[in-house]
């Protein structure tokens, strides 16, 4: 059995940090992903240890940041700006019993023209660094691979070679539904069954409008079962593997965001609750 998760990429545009929690705690989610530059705004008016006085009243728990993005090919300059927002979610989330921080290959015009080897090469080291930060902080990291091409890393296969090899218990995967359906309309779901139960940290469970690969985006997501994605294939091959963690809500859908977050809550635990 799964639990039920939120991911404030959901209302991202029409509620806050606070507002997420209340909603959280209303509809009956057991986990909440917050977002770090949510979290940033929040702090402009609330301390860590409002966090905390929250999470230890509530049955509402953390469970993963998102996301440090672009973690790829970068600069000096670009690796700073990354590693100092790393360590402010690092350090947010030992203050409030966080486990995971999601990481997001790099999307760029050149990058994706990279060849396999050196994604994988990259991919290793960049987490092993990431790692050296995060482990002192008892903290994990989710690698996510991004199923549009333009990602530099876009299959679960890919990203399980990448953290096998890496070969850390602090470094994982995230098995997003929509991510699985841009690499190939879910064709390879099954590699989700050879994820092993120790590396399978997060799931996002979404669905998707029925549009052709490469014109389908992000912004197309839906609410799980009113769409084009094999939803409960998915989430049966995440179960057969043994995770039993939150099946968190992640979509980044404009129409959701003009809604009421409240309507938006609502709609979201009850479509979510059937895959669990």
């Amino acid at each position: 059995m799964l639990k039920l998760g939120f991911n404030e990429a959901t209302c991202k545009e029409n509620s806050c940090v606070e507002r997420d929690l209340e909603l959280c705690e209303k509809y009956g989610y057991d986990y909440i992903e917050l977002r770090l530059d949510m979290l940033k705004k929040y702090f402009e008016t609330h301390t860590v240890d409002d966090l905390k006085r929250f999470f230890a009243a509530s049955h509402v728990k953390p469970f993963a940041f998102n996301s440090i993005e672009n973690i790829n090919f970068c600069t000096p300059q670009e690796w700073d700006v990354l590693v100092e927002l790393f360590t402010f979610g690092c350090e947010t989330a030992q203050a409030i019993g966080n486990p995971y921080i999601i990481v997001v290959p790099t999307v760029t015009p050149e990058v994706c023209t990279k060849n396999e080897l050196e994604v994988f090469e990259d991919s290793v080291n960049v987490l092993n660094k990431l790692a050296d930060i995060a482990e002192p902080y008892g903290v994990k990291l989710s690698f996510e691979p991004i199923g549009d091409r333009r990602w530099c890393c876009n299959s679960m296969r890919q990203g399980l070679e990448i953290v096998q090899a890496v070969n850390r218990d602090s470094v994982g995967l995230t098995v997003d539904c929509i991510n699985v359906y841009l690499h190939d309309k879910c064709a390879d779901v099954d590699f989700i069954r050879k994820i092993p139960k120790d590396k399978l940290f997060v799931f996002h469970i979404n669905d998707c409008e029925d549009l052709p690969l490469g014109i389908l985006d992000h912004c197309h997501r839906l609410m799980p079962g009113l769409g084009a994605i094999p939803v409960q294939e998915v989430a049966d091959a995440v179960k057969a593997v043994g995770y039993d963690g939150p099946a968190c809500l992640e979509l980044f859908r404009p129409e959701y965001w003009a809604m009421d977050a409240d309507a938006v809550f609502a709609m979201g635990a009850k479509a979510v609750r059937p895959y669990l």
